[in-house]
């Protein structure tokens, strides 16, 4: 029993010592969006290609003078879906998705989505 198990033990440590691991590019996509009332915040769409190239895309911010503009939102949604489409149509993978608020006041702050794509390295 004691040699079968060292046998089985070895043949699986040889067949996964000759495996290759897999290497990805990276993409990584952020979307910041404001949410300062009056339409004062920087609302921005920064994506990283895997040669650290930094790309910035002005977004609209949440809010105008007249409160929350349901215009924007879906100008972002669409900017977003179509940044996903595209890098889908590339062949990335979205890997990874995170997101959070930020906000020191009540009526003021950030929302902060990360999209993380990755690609197998030709």
């Amino acid at each position: 029993m004691k040699k079968s198990f060292l046998f089985v033990f070895a043949l699986v440590a040889i067949s996964l010592s000759g495996t290759s691991q897999i290497v990805y590019d990276w993409y990584q996509m952020t979307t910041i969006e404001s949410v300062i009332p009056g339409g004062l915040g920087r609302s921005r769409m920064i994506t990283t290609d895997p040669q650290g190239i930094l790309q910035e895309t002005k977004m609209e911010n949440f809010f105008s003078m007249v409160g929350i503009n349901f215009a924007n939102v879906r100008l972002n949604d669409q900017l977003i879906g179509d940044k996903l489409a595209d890098l889908s149509a590339e062949g990335w993978e979205l890997f990874q998705v995170n997101s959070g608020a930020y906000g020191h006041e009540a009526s003021t702050g950030i929302f902060i989505t990360r999209y993380l794509f990755r690609k197998v390295k030709s």
